[in-house]
């Protein structure tokens, strides 16, 4: 094959510069209107029209950018032809001129409108993907922020950039002190995550996709994050799997400095625990939303030495939870015997961080309203559960964990697995007894056959083979018959529900069930509680386990006398000689009374209260 010709050479060369787009273009119309001026000069200068070398080229220059100048023009034919033809070149010039510019700025706002600029913040809160649960973490890191004169959280979506912030104006009108910066890309991409500037952040909040399979988007998100071109990232990234096979995977994707939850498995431990005991969501929601109490971690150099006992009744607008030792382990109520050493942290419930005071002043405790009762024997219990979906399977193994031998928990739905997966299950089960009954939840008919007040609790789940609002839809039928049901009765279902979508969830209050687990709302709170503090994760771990000490709710008549007047103090003092602590309690006469339904969570250890038989202490405690 022969060498290129020159002209082909110069083709290519043309070409090459042509490519590189707006500034080229402009970089030629720059030297064709000097060519143009150049020729225009010497034409006047050949026909002696011209006024010396420097007035010719003035005077082609002006007509080239003013078509208007060539009105003015009376020196002769040969001199106006020459400027004529000047003029029309000019005017081809400008013309291209023109529509270069405005393709380039078109290009140039277009780019804008995808925000495809650097994040130049530090100490900020990056938020990768974009699903209903943003909104819930963006006004829980507002309400976190509030302290904070300027606070900033920027957020990578396969969107549009203009669309996602009028959203976010329109459902969360007030951002307080925050401010939100929203930039169009892959959230699984090194280079487009690079724009968001996480090595400079505080933490990485990895949202749940809306796409078939969004553990595999979270799996590519963390790899990007922890080892796309972010080496140095400092920052300690949060995420939920949606199937808990896929956890091992995310946390090797992760590394150790990613905070992974399973999301199916934490759901099914809520509603195993909150079933069991009424009001028990209210105390998850309080400690996992920013909105009252949170759980922060303190260093007090004062207890340094002093048993664990002093540091429980230091504190009177504060809680003890457990301590936090110098080598990262969480120990939730820990035995009070215990000393406090130097580089452990105290976890505490307040209001805020700034409400954590230690208190000098010596505890008055009334002994002679302390009771000791011993706990009565576990019985067998009846559950049942009302719908399926994945997480079942998981709730069916912690209730087995949780209820005494002879248990029996029966299912009712119209899911299409759902008789297979109770077949392998059935055997799996140590202690209960399984039963299944395929059939619709929504017939109130079949509601009234099952006699649900015979049950001690009823889990009602939102199905997963049919759209999350059509789920929803389902479930709140279920929920207003058995609202009905025991109105006609004259009495009390313990009832937990489940929503798929967090925008149903003041529709289901209406419904006046005990509790209400609202999946996405309550996996958000936890990833936005972990990405300001890491440690956050290890204290939910234990108190979600059924293993160690979880949050229960007991009677208050176990712990002092009905209808005396008492302080907390009192009521913490008397937990703590059971081997439990003490966080708030019930009263169980504001039981409907929205939003803390009767919870009274870290109250003021000094305010006289009364308690009677009927009302709960809230307490950590191992059973």
């Amino acid at each position: 094959m022969s060498d290129p010709t020159f002209k082909q050479r110069a083709r290519y060369w043309f070409d090459n510069t042509m490519s590189k787009g707006t500034k080229a273009l402009i970089g030629w119309l720059t030297v064709i209107t000097f060519a143009l001026t150049a020729i225009g000069a010497l034409f006047l200068l050949v026909a002696g029209q011209g006024s010396g070398v420097g007035g010719s080229l003035w005077t082609s220059f002006i007509h080239i950018l003013d078509a208007g100048t060539i009105t003015g023009d009376g020196e002769g034919a040969p001199y106006m032809v020459i400027m004529f033809i000047t003029t029309i070149g000019g005017l081809v010039i400008l013309s291209s001129l023109v529509g270069v510019l405005t393709t380039g700025l078109d290009a140039k706002l277009e780019d804008l409108r995808k925000g495809r600029s650097l994040v130049v913040e530090k100490d900020h809160t990056v938020v990768l993907g974009w699903s209903d649960q943003v909104f819930i973490v963006i006004s829980e890191l507002v309400e976190a922020n509030e302290s904070e004169k300027r606070a900033v959280i920027a957020i990578l979506a396969d969107r549009d950039k203009v669309e996602m912030e009028d959203e976010i104006r329109s459902k969360l009108p007030d951002l307080k002190t925050t401010h939100v910066v929203c930039r169009t890309g892959d959230p699984a991409d090194p280079d487009d995550i690079a724009i968001v500037n996480p090595g400079q952040a505080k933490s990485v909040i990895l949202l749940t996709s809306a796409e078939d399979d969004p553990d595999a988007q979270l799996v590519r998100s963390l790899l990007a994050v922890t080892q796309g071109g972010q080496g140095n990232l400092k920052c300690h990234v949060v995420g939920a799997v949606a199937e808990s096979r896929n956890l091992p995977a995310a946390r090797l994707a992760g590394g150790r400095g990613a905070h992974v939850v399973d999301a199916n498995d934490l759901m099914a431990r809520l509603m195993v625990q909150t079933c069991r005991q009424s009001g028990l969501s209210v105390v998850y929601t309080d400690l996992l939303d920013f909105g009252g109490d949170e759980i922060y971690m303190v260093e007090e150099p004062n207890l340094f030495g002093r048993p664990l006992s002093q540091a429980l009744h230091s504190y009177r607008t504060s809680s003890f939870l457990g301590v936090l030792t110098k080598e990262g382990r969480c120990i939730v109520n820990p035995p009070s015997n215990a000393s406090l050493q130097p580089g452990d942290k105290l976890i505490l419930i307040a209001s805020d961080d700034s409400a954590i005071r230690l208190d000098g002043s010596r505890p008055v405790i009334d002994e002679s309203a302390i009771i000791a009762r011993a706990e009565p024997k576990h019985r067998p219990e009846r559950t049942l559960i009302l719908g399926w979906n994945a997480k079942t399977r998981m709730v069916l193994e912690q209730l087995d964990q949780y209820v005494a031998p002879g248990s029996v928990t029966d299912v009712v739905t119209d899911h299409p697995d759902a008789a297979e997966a109770i077949r392998k299950i059935g055997p799996t089960m140590r202690v209960q007894g399984l039963n299944f009954k395929q059939d619709d939840t929504t017939d109130r008919l079949l509601l009234e056959s099952l006699k649900p007040g015979t049950y001690d609790h009823i889990i009602a789940l939102c199905s997963d083979d049919v759209p999350p609002q059509l789920a929803d839809s389902k479930t709140l039928v279920t929920l207003l018959h058995l609202r009905d049901m025991s109105q006609r009765a004259n009495t009390r279902f313990k009832v937990v529900s489940e929503m798929a979508d967090d925008r149903n969830r003041t529709l289901a209050q209406v419904t006046q069930a005990d509790d209400f687990i609202v999946s996405d709302k309550l996996i958000s709170l936890l990833l936005t509680q972990t990405a300001e503090n890491p440690h956050l994760s290890h204290v939910f771990g234990n108190l979600f386990s059924p293993e160690g000490s979880e949050i229960y709710l007991k009677p208050a008549d176990h712990y002092v006398r009905p209808g005396v007047p008492v302080n907390f103090y009192t009521v913490a003092e008397s937990a703590r000689r059971r081997g439990e602590t003490a966080i708030g309690y019930r009263v169980v006469a504001e039981a409907q009374q929205a939003p803390s339904y009767g919870v009274h969570l870290n109250p003021d250890k000094s305010v006289q209260m009364m308690l009677q038989a009927s009302d709960k202490i809230v307490v950590l405690a191992e059973d």
